[in-house]
């Protein structure tokens, strides 16, 4: 972790401004919350032992099973517990599960925490955990958690002792089931209120319990007293959406919010210099980067043009100018600190000239012009990569939409309902390289946009291969591929920074998700 003071400006290479002109990147700055004093009473002293925490969106559900984003995950995870975790560390922690082996290729078994009870009394046994994930695996939940793709069936061992039976070995299954797929659900009180009824008043085996929902507005939960894990600190916890991170600073200054998450570097800098404000600053694994559509004809079909466009985006110049230095360059696509990453792949070299010398063999010496779609929140990156890729003579018009509709398009069966080229990232919260190549790369996934039949054949021994050495030289051999036939521009992993009042105290894991049974807050 590194903490920035307030008031302590970098002084290390050319200022900000002055390396954004470099490429013609300079975006609109942030305007400063109109409400940030450096000076004043603390509104939050008088709230007593609630935390607040300020996030990018809003949930999109309250049924853990009918939603597969981060930002609705970071509050259910609150509500609901799973068959594993990951810790601080890093490192995969009992849950509901206190144990875990393989029984056979396509077998794996989980042991179950005894006496674990969901929040209406209802207890949370091998016959809940069966009914959860079939409920999840059932074509007509529409889940779109697609990490148990290989389970076909459960099947109870005995009251704390359950089976998940794979069509095909999965070896990550423990790691599936710490976040997304391994959620569990109460079957009897579905079974009386229904999904609609559930998704209105969730029951969970949680730390906090269901209290209130205001869509748009807040999300309200409360301490749950009889915790297998212990009561949680805080006596409530308030979940709020603030998709203009201007708002949400402002809100922190004036005591709306305690903890502002999911914050960019721009909007991070905002803050410098405040009183009673201060940034925290940890190692992230969330990665960023450009989706391009080589299926249809055009430009981005020819291999020597998508070359050229990793070789045009000046990474490293992207960090430093519009990243503040909160970010680590990833060669090919997959992040340092997962499983499968390669140090021996290096980036791209960035050089203009040999974009434009590709662009040139390829039928372009006078560059083309195409379309650069993103989320409005990323919206001083996509400016700066387009910036980037005009000086190679590559005009990409900047398409900005609202983060719901970008998120409808993203999971969508059309590839290319994003458009030729889009700004994405991926928390990989598996911290398994297979995280961020199983929805875009092997040709029947729903994001690919790329059909390379060697690729598909190393994904399937990355995905099913016993063996981890077989796993990592299948990971090494597709990201040499990736970097030959470029099917993405990878970015980078960016910092997770968050802007707090002087009362939480709190840490996050690498993948940053907002689970805060350890969070405490000064009285």
């Amino acid at each position: 972790m590194e903490r920035i003071r307030p008031g302590r400006a970098r002084r290390d290479g050319p200022p900000r401004r002055d390396v954004l002109r470099l490429g013609a990147l300079l975006a609109p700055a942030l305007a400063a919350p109109a409400l940030l004093t450096a000076c004043g009473a603390d509104p939050a002293s008088r709230v007593g032992n609630v935390l607040r925490v300020s996030q990018t969106g809003d949930p999109k559900t309250m049924d853990p099973q009918k939603q597969g984003d981060m930002t609705s995950m970071n509050a259910l995870i609150n509500m609901f517990d799973t068959l594993t975790t990951r810790g601080p560390d890093g490192r995969l922690h009992p849950r509901l599960a206190l144990t875990w082996k393989v029984v056979s290729p396509l077998t794996w078994r989980f042991t179950l925490r005894p006496g674990v009870t969901f929040h209406n009394g209802e207890p949370c046994d091998a016959a809940a955990v069966k009914f959860s994930i079939e409920r999840l695996l059932d074509p007509a939940t529409k889940s779109p958690i697609v990490e148990l793709r290989y389970v076909k069936g459960v099947s109870v061992v005995d009251k704390h002792t359950v089976d998940l039976h794979t069509s095909l070995h999965d070896p990550i299954i423990p790691e599936k089931v710490s976040l997304f797929g391994g959620v569990v659900v109460p079957p009897r009180y579905l079974a009386r209120v229904g999904d609609h009824g559930f998704a209105q008043h969730p029951v969970g085996t949680g730390p906090f319990t269901f209290a209130e929902w205001q869509r748009d507005h807040q999300l309200r939960m409360k301490a749950y007293a009889h915790h297998w894990a212990g009561r949680p600190d805080v006596d409530e916890l308030v979940f709020s959406p603030a998709p203009n991170a201007s708002s949400s600073l402002a809100a922190l200054q004036s005591g709306g919010v305690d903890l502002v998450t999911g914050l960019t570097p721009d909007a991070a800098q905002q803050l410098d210099g405040y009183t009673g404000v201060s940034l925290d600053s940890y190692t992230g694994i969330r990665t960023s980067y450009l989706s391009l559509n080589t299926l249809d004809k055009g430009p981005l079909h020819d291999k020597r043009v998508r070359q050229a466009l990793n070789h045009a985006v000046d990474v490293p110049l992207l960090i430093k100018a519009v990243l503040g230095g909160k970010a680590t360059e990833v060669p090919a696509m997959i992040p340092r600190g997962a499983f499968g990453f390669d140090p021996d792949v290096k980036p791209f070299t960035r050089s203009v000239a040999t974009a434009r010398r590709l662009l040139a063999e390829a039928g372009y010496p006078h560059g083309f012009t195409t379309r650069l779609t993103a989320s409005n929140i990323d919206s001083n990156v996509a400016e700066a990569v387009s910036g980037l890729l005009a000086r190679a003579g590559v005009d990409a018009k900047v398409d900005l939409i609202d983060p719901g509709t970008y998120s409808d398009r993203l999971t969508s069966n059309d590839h290319g309902a994003l458009g030729p080229m889009y700004l994405a990232a991926s928390t990989v919260w598996t911290l398994d390289g297979e995280s961020m190549l199983q929805s875009n790369v092997r040709s029947d996934r729903r994001q690919s946009r790329w059909h390379n039949k060697e690729a598909d054949h190393l994904v399937d021994v990355e995905e099913l291969a016993v063996s981890p050495d077989e796993r990592r030289r299948a990971f090494s051999a597709l990201q040499r591929l990736i970097q030959d036939e470029a099917p993405f521009v990878p970015l980078y992993q960016i910092d997770n920074i968050y802007a707090r009042n002087r009362r939480p105290h709190w840490k996050p894991g690498p993948a940053g998700v907002l689970k805060m049974a350890s969070a405490e807050v000064s009285r």
